[in-house]
């Protein structure tokens, strides 16, 4: 997923938002929809949620230093991960407490076609800035369905924005409803109760996005099919002979870490063994571009050790083909 991608749908979302939420305050103003109100706190949240994304990216890509030897990629996980925590604090918990006092004391809508005619225009606004999320996702998505798009991608951001837009777009239809019903039965608890079901929607959003930051915080490797990619690049069947074990870890979404101890030929000089580990570099960048921290470590393969010991991936020895 490119970064690119993921600071166009940034600045497309941020746009339609800033615009969006002055329209919902006005027709607020106007009308007095507890409905607006929520939905405009929703949109001025989101906004500043895509503010922070273009912040961590912009932190993100310092250059690394003595005190962080493998920089700073991780970043853009950690403002990815405060995105969660301001669309539950600020978004869902202000909507849950609007739509109670809603409830509690509801009153009618005044100016009805204020809140109808903010809502019809961010419906549209938003509809063109899902749009281009969705455009800039296909373009790294290939054949998995969105449901993994979103639980593996390694880039926060076009996720987030996926899900703030189809939250958003969600939440304006639920706040239409609400207005609507409100209106033609003359009750404003129905305005009361669509703002109470924008909150649970932004809450249900906000815990979906902290569980997959927390596990891109916590330290994610390499996909499956990547994994697989490095295992055969490493080895040459010559010098190279196997992997023993080997780990993975992403220091960013553009950014892996490869570590191996990898199998070589007993009877292999140094000057053989370093040429094979260059080359087995060169091959591994070659086949899986954002591998750039690579460490390889030769050892004897040792069947007998292998067998003999309490766990085969250790060395010494240890299984060249694990699976």
């Amino acid at each position: 997923m490119s970064a690119s991608g993921g600071t166009k749908a940034i600045v497309a979302a941020l746009s339609a938002n800033l615009a969006i939420a002055v329209a919902k305050f006005v027709a607020f103003a106007f009308s007095g929809s507890s409905s607006m109100l929520a939905e405009g706190v929703h949109s001025l949240a989101d906004s500043g949620n895509q503010a922070l994304l273009l912040v961590g990216g912009k932190k993100a890509k310092r250059e690394a230093n003595d005190e962080h030897p493998f920089g700073y990629g991780r970043e853009r996980y950690i403002y990815a991960f405060l995105v969660s925590i301001v669309l539950f604090s600020v978004g869902g918990m202000f909507a849950l407490y609007e739509g109670y006092e809603k409830i509690k004391h509801p009153h009618e809508i005044e100016h009805w076609y204020w809140p109808i005619g903010v809502l019809v225009f961010a419906i549209i606004a938003e509809s063109f800035s899902f749009r281009t999320a969705i455009i800039e996702s296909n373009q790294t998505r290939g054949a998995l369905s969105w449901t993994d798009f979103i639980r593996r991608a390694k880039a926060p951001e076009l996720p987030v924005v996926l899900l703030e837009d189809f939250g958003a777009l969600v939440g304006l239809v639920l706040a239409l409803c609400g207005v609507g019903i409100a209106l033609a039965t003359g009750d404003g608890v129905w305005d009361g109760i669509g703002t109470l079901c924008i909150g649970i929607l932004l809450i249900v959003i906000a815990l979906v996005l902290a569980a997959e930051t927390k596990s891109l915080l916590l330290g994610e490797g390499a996909g499956a099919e990547s994994v697989a990619m490095i295992r055969e690049a490493i080895v040459d069947g010559d010098t190279v002979t196997g992997v023993i074990h080997m780990r993975t870890l992403h220091l960013g979404p553009e950014e892996l870490l490869v570590a191996a101890k990898i199998a070589v030929r007993h009877d292999d000089t140094a000057a053989e063994v370093a040429r094979a580990i260059d080359a087995a570099e060169v091959r591994i960048r070659e086949a899986v571009p954002i591998a750039r921290v690579i460490y390889l470590e030769p050892d004897i393969y040792s069947e007998a050790a292998a067998a003999a010991g309490p766990d085969p991936t250790q060395t010494p020895g240890g299984d060249p083909h694990p699976h």
